[in-house]
C-alpha cells in the first residue's frame, strides 16, 4: 500500500487509461508534468510495459523529466525497488517494466526502439510536427494498450500543437474550441482526453509564486496569457491588428457599396515549400478599407499548370501585379497572353509595402479565403536576439501578405497622420 497526496484537479487524470492521446496544457506551476511523471509510475508498477519519454533535445531531459521521475520515486519511497540510473539514462521496476529517454534531436536513435506502449512528450510544443508523426509511428505493442502524454505549456495558435488537437482553419479542421476547455477544464473528445491547469490547481505551491505569475500582467500581457490562465493565443506583436474576417455574401454587399471600388490582383510566385499565391482586393479609397474576397494558393504547381488553373485571369485581361524577383516567371505569363507586370522592388521595399497594408483603417477578409486568413490574422512581427520588433520580417512567410504588397504597387493609401494634422490646422485657421 503507498499512500500518496495528489491535487485533486489531476486525480481522474492519473487512474484514466481509456483513451490513447491526453494532452494536458496550461500555465507555469500548474502540476502538469509532475502528474504526467506520477501517472506513468503508477501504470508501470501495475503492468509490465516499456514507456518512451522525449523532449526536443535530449540533453534537456536530465534536468527535467529524468529528475522529476526520481524525485518521486524517492517522495513515495520506492527507491529500493525502483532503480534510476544516469548512465544509460533509464528507470527500471521489479517487474519488468522500465523508462527510457530519448531526444528528437537525435532521431536515429528512435529506430532501435521496440514495443513501447506508453509515451510521453514533454513541451510537445517545442517538438515539430513531423516528430510527433514519427513517434506515433513508434508507439506499437503486439498486445498492450497505447498512450501518448502530451504536456505543455499553451503557447501560439500557429503552433502544431492547436492545429492538430484544435482546429486548423487553413485545412478547416474544427475538434474542439480552446475556450471550452478553458471553463470545462476537462474534456474527452474522440480519442482524446483534454486537461487544462493553472497554479491555481498546484495546491502545494507557494502563494508567493502565484504573486509573481500575476505580476506579469503589468509588463508582458503575452507571457501572463500563457504562464497565468494557460491560454492558446498569438505570441507577439500583431502586424495587422485592424484585420478582421466576415462572410463572403457581407463582404460582397460592402464592396457593392463603395462609391469609386478600385480593383487591384496581386502575385507571389512558389513552388516547393512556398506558395503560388494570388488575391484579388478591393479598395474603398475614400474609407481608408481593403477588401481581401479571393484568393488561389497551391504549391508544386509548374507554371504551365498554374497557367491552366488561372485561365480566368486570360480572359478578363485583368492586371496581375507581381514579385519581379521572377522575370522569367513573368515572361511566361505574358507570353501566355496574361496581362502582368512586375512590381516594384527596392532596398526596404519589404518595409514600405508592411506600412502601406498597415495603413488601411478596416482589412476585411472573406471567410472564403481560408490561406489569407491564416496567415494574416495572427501574423506576428519577428524579433532580434534583445527582443526588439524587426519591421519587416515576421513569424512565419506569409505569401498571401506579399501578393498584397504586390497588387498595391503604385497605389498609396493616404497618410492618415497628415490627414489629421490638416484638418486640426484648418481647425486652428477658422477654415
Amino acid at each position: 500500500m503507498i499512500e500518496k497526496e495528489v491535487n485533486p484537479h489531476f486525480e481522474d487524470f492519473l487512474f484514466d487509461w481509456e483513451y490513447k492521446f491526453y494532452l494536458l496544457v496550461g500555465g507555469y506551476g500548474s502540476s502538469k508534468s509532475y502528474n504526467a511523471a506520477l501517472k506513468i509510475i503508477l501504470k508501470l508498477l501495475q503492468e509490465k510495459r516499456t514507456a518512451l519519454v522525449v523532449r526536443e533535445v535530449f540533453d534537456t531531459i536530465r534536468d527535467s523529466c529524468y529528475s522529476l521521475l526520481e524525485e518521486i520515486v524517492t517522495d513515495m519511497g520506492l527507491e529500493d525497488k525502483i532503480k534510476c540510473t544516469t548512465s544509460p539514462m533509464q528507470v527500471k521496476f521489479p517487474n519488468g517494466s522500465k523508462i527510457i529517454f530519448k531526444g528528437m534531436d537525435k532521431p536515429v536513435k528512435l529506430k532501435s526502439i521496440n514495443n513501447v506502449s506508453i509515451i510521453w512528450i514533454e513541451e510537445c510544443s517545442e517538438v515539430k510536427y513531423e516528430g510527433f508523426k514519427e513517434l506515433l509511428g513508434r508507439l506499437r505493442h503486439p498486445n498492450l494498450s497505447l498512450h501518448m502524454i502530451l504536456t505543455s505549456n499553451p503557447v501560439s495558435k500557429s503552433n502544431w500543437t492547436y492545429k492538430h488537437f484544435f482546429k486548423d482553419d487553413k485545412k478547416k479542421i474544427f475538434i474542439l474550441d480552446d475556450e471550452e476547455l478553458y471553463k470545462k477544464r476537462i474534456i474527452i473528445k474522440g480519442n482524446t482526453y483534454y486537461h487544462h491547469s493553472t497554479a491555481d490547481d498546484n495546491l502545494f505551491l507557494p502563494k508567493s509564486y502565484t504573486e509573481q505569475l500575476d505580476e506579469l500582467k503589468t509588463y508582458d500581457i503575452d507571457l501572463y496569457r500563457i504562464a497565468r490562465k494557460g491560454h492558446y493565443g498569438i505570441n507577439g506583436t500583431r502586424v495587422l491588428p485592424q484585420f478582421e474576417v466576415k462572410p463572403h455574401y457581407e463582404v460582397l454587399e460592402n464592396i457593392k457599396s463603395i462609391r469609386k471600388p478600385m480593383h487591384r490582383v496581386g502575385m507571389d510566385f512558389g513552388f516547393e515549400t512556398s506558395y503560388n499565391a494570388v488575391v484579388r482586393l478591393e479598395i474603398d479609397h475614400e474609407n481608408k478599407i481593403l477588401y481581401i474576397y479571393w484568393e488561389y494558393y497551391k504549391n508544386h504547381m509548374t507554371d504551365d499548370k498554374t497557367s491552366i488553373e488561372l485561365q480566368e485571369f486570360k480572359n478578363t485581361r485583368e492586371l496581375i501585379k507581381a514579385d519581379a524577383a521572377e522575370p522569367k516567371t513573368i515572361t511566361f505569363y505574358k507570353q501566355q497572353g496574361f496581362n502582368m507586370k512586375p512590381a516594384k522592388k527596392f532596398q526596404g521595399s519589404r518595409l514600405q509595402y508592411t506600412k502601406k497594408v498597415k495603413r488601411f483603417k478596416k482589412i476585411i477578409c472573406s471567410d472564403a479565403c481560408p490561406n489569407t486568413i491564416s496567415e494574416l490574422k495572427d501574423l506576428t512581427y519577428a524579433v532580434d536576439k534583445d527582443g526588439e520588433i524587426i519591421e519587416d520580417e515576421f513569424n512565419i512567410d506569409p505569401h498571401t501578405f506579399s501578393a498584397i504588397w504586390y497588387a498595391l504597387d503604385e497605389y498609396e493609401v493616404s497618410n492618415l497622420k497628415g490627414n489629421a494634422l490638416r484638418t486640426i490646422n484648418k481647425d486652428l485657421l477658422g477654415l
